[in-house]
């Protein structure tokens, strides 16, 4: 990954970004130690917001999650991932590399914040 790529996400770091109506975002990145969990060593937690506090949307590495269906004993279950909903555990989400995390986040919080506005 491109270290203009890994400094813009980590100068976003702490960032409170509100989205008018009551809905707000938060950006959370610091770099770790590559691992085999977190191989391009950026630990991330972007989240949207209802005007209620409540997550509604998530993009994250902080844990890994359960594929539905799969046998999990010997699998290597993904860390990157992201929650569509509040109650959502989290899906794979395929990191490629930090411009496009940030694109794929603004563009699906653009997709929330147009349905729950035609509400």
């Amino acid at each position: 990954m491109e270290e203009h790529q890994i400094r813009t996400l980590l100068d976003l770091h702490d960032q409170i970004i509100d989205q008018e109506d009551g809905y707000w975002l938060k950006i959370e990145a610091w770099e770790v130690a590559p691992s085999k969990d977190i191989p391009h060593g950026i630990r991330y937690t972007l989240t949207l917001h209802a005007p209620n506090g409540k997550r509604i949307l998530g993009f994250d590495n902080a844990h890994a999650v359960k594929i539905k269906g799969k046998k999990y004993s010997g699998q290597r279950l993904p860390f990157d991932h992201k929650h569509r909903h509040v109650a959502d555990k989290g899906v794979p989400y395929e990191f490629k590399d930090a411009f496009q995390l940030l694109s794929d986040f603004f563009t699906e919080v653009d997709s929330v914040l147009k349905e729950v506005r035609s509400k």
